[in-house]
């Protein structure tokens, strides 16, 4: 039973999503106010992926990401929001989002969205454990764990997916296209912006200096390169 958070309080909007997600088989949450989304989520450990809209009576959506990833950072969380400025969709990413939808948006888009982020947040199924290590990074598949000199690093999902690419990947300039369609899927519709913010906030949880990083280095002009 995979089960998604709708925090939209408009209604006619949250009602339209909900019956889309029915639909397409998802058991809805609805929340109409910040404070009612992060009490739903305290019944419902189990949402997979929490559909946050921006502009609300008591809170914003950005303060609600960072409730939900200070003590979740496995839950998906896609930013729904009618504005269209780039501070807004960074702001998102870095608050702990792994996505942003803009409305007006077709309910296909939205579905497929979902769609990716459970296929992340499921992870692997199989029972083969692969132990990478690298520098000081050993990144367990099994677990979805990583740690850095023995220390944990949380990472959210999308973050997880883009240092294992690296990791199997040491010594390779990957692309942003290459990261895009690794992480996200071919079909993501998206901006490549959103690859550069993740990085960014990879940066933060595993760089010494971010003014100077030696394990995911840029590549001018073309994408990133794992150094570890």
């Amino acid at each position: 039973m995979k089960k998604v958070l709708i925090l939209e309080d408009e209604v006619n909007i949250r009602s339209f999503v909900v019956i889309n997600l029915t639909r397409a088989g998802y058991v809805a949450i609805e929340a109409g106010t910040g404070q009612e989304a992060l009490d739903r989520l305290r019944e419902n450990p189990d949402i997979g992926v929490a559909i946050l809209d921006i502009m609300l009576p008591d809170m914003d959506g950005f303060e609600v990401c960072r409730n939900i990833r200070a003590g979740n950072k496995k839950i998906g969380i896609i930013m729904l929001t009618a504005r269209t400025q780039e501070m807004d969709k960074v702001t998102g990413l870095m608050t702990g989002a792994d996505d942003y939808v803009t409305k007006p948006f077709s309910p296909a888009e939205l579905t497929a969205r979902i769609d990716a982020l459970f296929r992340r947040v499921g992870g692997d199924s199989s029972a083969n454990t692969e132990v990478l290590v690298q520098g000081p990074f050993v990144l367990n598949t099994r677990n979805h764990s990583m740690e850095k000199n023995g220390v944990r690093v949380r990472l959210t999902q999308v973050e997880y997916a883009i240092l294992t690419l690296f990791m199997r990947n040491p010594g390779r300039a990957l692309s942003r296209e290459e990261i895009l369609n690794a992480v996200w899927g071919p079909d993501f519709e998206g901006e490549l912006k959103i690859v550069d913010v993740n990085i960014r906030r990879l940066r933060i949880k595993i760089e010494d200096n971010t003014a100077e990083p030696t394990y995911i280095t840029t590549v001018w002009g073309f994408g990133y390169k794992w150094g570890a």
